[in-house]
């Protein structure tokens, strides 16, 4: 069926496009993850479609890939199809305080973007390391801003091929979860709304999350970014700093002794050293203080996920 499936998305995106046994740590910031089955990077919103169309025709799972900043990908790899937006579908186009912003474009890129023609808004995304799709599917956020205060609709697609376009109420935008996620939906594109701004003022703001971003956390490691959702009434990072933690190892992934809420690729790791880790981490919080850690990273390949 790989086979079959191979050639299918062959004739609808191009032979370069499609890749067979790709190793996932390429693509993914933690620098782990064994080999998608076939690795496919659609460049337009009709190839998209039809390669969704193709896999669930062909019954073989696929998995709607970004930048890879939030995912950890199993040693053995994915038995199915990795579709990655990010190089290609990430066009950004400005009306006035607006911005309509492909499911591909790098938040950093948007951010940027944004400071460039005095819009204000965005600088809390400056250092966020994911895409408008990723960071929209989450509802991603950093030092009190949300996407959900940004956003004012977007348009998606369903795994049936069905566009339908969704405004802020109807993405259903809660912490780091919104409708996207719970019902499967890809994103396309989203039009953000901003203010305007003094470009100065939002250059120094951006300067100054960045310096916290670089004094707070590993960022010279690789990386998922914060392993785990905020539990209500807590901090993930205090629990596992005060659980005596900081700095606990297993193989080449370690707790971070900078900012206990990350779990970092010391070099070497693998998946089952992560996943070995943050079960331990999960056991022992739970253990001492009666809080559930639930993990912010996306699994993938993972059998018992």
């Amino acid at each position: 069926m790989i086979q079959k499936l191979y050639e299918t998305l062959c004739n609808i995106n191009g032979t370069e496009q499609v890749l067979r046994d790709e190793p996932m740590s390429r693509h993914t910031t933690f620098r782990i993850g064994g080999p998608a089955a076939l690795f496919c990077i659609p460049r337009s919103v009709p190839a998209l479609a039809a390669t969704v169309k193709a896999c669930i025709e062909a019954d073989i799972p696929y998995y709607i890939l970004g930048n890879g900043s939030n995912v950890l990908v199993s040693d053995a790899g994915y038995q199915g199809v990795v579709i990655q937006l990010f190089r290609n579908m990430d066009g950004i186009r400005i009306r006035g305080t607006e911005m309509e912003v492909e499911a591909g474009a790098l938040l950093v890129k948007i951010a940027h973007t944004a400071a460039k023609e005095s819009l204000t808004g965005l600088e809390f995304a400056s250092g966020i390391p994911g895409t408008l799709g990723g960071g929209l599917t989450m509802n991603a956020g950093a030092y009190g801003g949300e996407m959900k205060d940004v956003v004012k609709e977007a348009v998606v697609m369903k795994p049936d091929g069905e566009i339908l376009r969704l405004t802020k109420e109807e993405l259903e935008l809660g912490y780091r979860t919104s409708v996207i996620a719970r019902k499967g939906y890809l994103v396309i594109s989203a039009l953000l709304k901003l203010k305007e701004g003094e470009a100065e003022v939002i250059r120094a703001r951006m300067q100054e999350l960045k310096e916290a971003r670089i004094s707070k956390q590993p960022l010279e490691y690789a990386s998922a970014g914060s392993t785990f959702k905020r539990p209500e009434g807590y901090f993930a990072g205090k629990l596992i700093m005060d659980a005596g933690l900081r700095g606990f190892t297993v193989g080449g992934a370690q707790v971070s002794e900078k900012h206990c809420g990350f779990v970092i690729n010391r070099g070497g790791a693998t998946a089952q050293n992560v996943m070995d880790l943050v079960r331990q981490v999960q056991n022992e919080v739970k253990k001492q203080f009666g809080v559930d850690l639930e993990l912010e990273v996306k699994l993938l390949g993972f059998a018992d996920r």
